[in-house]
């Protein structure tokens, strides 16, 4: 998604900056041309970036739909309960139909590590919490906050991230990619 975004903005800027030279060597026609193609890549840079956005919104959404669901060990249903990483996965592949790995550690893999201070709604913050990386994993919903299922005996909520607990076992944040950035980066990044 990255690349079709930097893609749209490069375009963008490098048809801005050839206007003048067109109109100098081919006339207005051309102008008209250039005009033509600023529009459609506008309107393909928001048409993206809404798209984005939309996903984004309705995972976070649709997380908050599960809060209260009891934990459960290998769960990955509303029916059973979740345990960390069946929630995670099970609100990726019904709301965005990307469809994770199983396991916590699975899902960092498989995912585009980010920095702390990049993390936006929707992307996922792994924790410590069992004396090893990445043994859990919430989905991170803004204002340093995020969604998760706990642990035993507990139910799907939101956890502040600047708490001491997790904030002594965090162990990173990664963000999902999806086939569209998959393929955008294997054909021309």
């Amino acid at each position: 998604m990255r690349f079709i975004l930097l893609t749209a903005g490069l375009l963008l800027a490098i048809s801005v900056h050839a206007a003048p030279l067109q109109r100098a060597e081919f006339g207005d026609d051309a102008v008209e041309a250039q005009v033509v193609v600023d529009k459609t890549l506008k309107g393909q840079f928001q048409q993206v970036r809404q798209t984005v956005v939309d996903r984004t919104s309705d995972l976070v959404v649709t997380t908050m739909g599960f809060l209260g669901v009891p934990y459960r060990r290998g769960g990955n249903t509303v029916e059973t309960g979740f345990d960390c990483s069946g929630f995670v996965r099970a609100m990726y592949n019904q709301t965005v139909g990307h469809l994770l790995p199983r396991r916590a550690e699975e899902q960092a893999a498989a995912t585009q590590k980010i920095d702390r201070s990049e993390l936006k709604p929707g992307d996922l913050v792994f924790f410590n919490t069992m004396r090893r990386a990445f043994s859990h994993v919430g989905i991170y919903v803004g204002e340093g906050k995020f969604i998760h299922s706990p642990k035993p005996g507990a139910q799907v909520r939101v956890e502040d991230m600047s708490g001491s607990y997790w904030q002594r076992r965090f162990s990173g944040a990664r963000r999902v990619v999806d086939a569209q950035d998959d393929a955008a980066k294997t054909s021309g990044d």
